[in-house]
């Protein structure tokens, strides 16, 4: 069974040489660049990868993209900032034995900060990256937090992807005012209205999931700032809807 690691980039120079040497254990590496500016591109390909540069529309439409541009059964999305390891390596080499199973959700241990994260959600943090090219794509109705169709069942592996996730806290607020305009776009396209309630109680149940069901207070004064944060941006989501709707009058 072939298998390609395909990696999504924009201006990511600092971190693709090494997400690189990460999967170097795949049959081939692809590296699909929305025309970075940083040199990107260059790197990549001095490091063994094949670079096809496309313009950015959105996560789902650049990764469904990546889907058509390659011919191999398996394929493995992994991020810049995330790094592969020899002993995932050799859990996906057997994994992929097994032609019924069309496609694996992978745990990921999250840096966030520079502090591992266990809680408040971080952890295991499935996502769905490895999956038989043959039997999946991703739902063009979804332009964030995109979801995979798969034609058959899924299984999970037991080896994570470490992620570098933030670095500091203003990489952390510029993610979060990106992924909140998306929420409130999506939540506008479906029809949802906010209401009073929804600007005090959603962002209080937000907490409580992330810190107490969650368990970020076993990160300590760590979990708590995330759980605050990620309510307030929970918070922030239905101003937003606000704005739209009020701007669509």
């Amino acid at each position: 069974m072939s298998l390609i690691a395909i990696i999504l980039t924009y201006n990511e120079a600092e971190n693709i040489a090494a997400c690189i040497e990460s999967v170097a254990w795949a049959d081939a590496v692809l590296v699909v660049d929305s025309l970075s500016t940083d040199g990107t591109p260059q790197i990549a390909e001095q490091n063994g990868a094949r670079v096809v540069q496309r313009p950015w529309k959105n996560y789902t439409d650049q990764r469904n993209a990546a889907l058509r541009l390659v011919d191999d059964e398996w394929v493995y999305f992994v991020d810049a900032d995330e790094r592969s390891s020899p002993a995932q390596a050799d859990e996906i080499r057997r994994v992929i034995q097994n032609p019924d199973i069309a496609g694996y959700w992978v745990p990921r241990h999250n840096f966030i900060f520079g502090r591992l994260t266990r809680g408040a959600g971080w952890f295991p943090d499935y996502q769905l990256r490895l999956m038989q090219r043959a039997k999946a794509h991703y739902d063009e109705s979804r332009e964030v937090h995109e979801l995979v169709l798969l034609d058959g069942p899924a299984g999970y592996l037991s080896t994570p992807l470490v992620h570098h996730n933030y670095r500091d806290l203003r990489q952390f607020l510029g993610k979060q005012d990106r992924y909140t305009d998306y929420a409130a776009q999506e939540l506008f396209r479906e029809g949802v209205r906010p209401r009073p309630q929804n600007y005090v109680l959603q962002p209080l149940r937000h907490f409580l999931w992330r810190f107490r069901t969650l368990k970020g207070y076993q990160d300590g004064l760590h979990g708590l700032r995330l759980s605050l944060l990620m309510a307030w941006y929970e918070f922030q989501k239905y101003v937003r809807l606000r704005r739209l709707w009020r701007g669509s009058r």
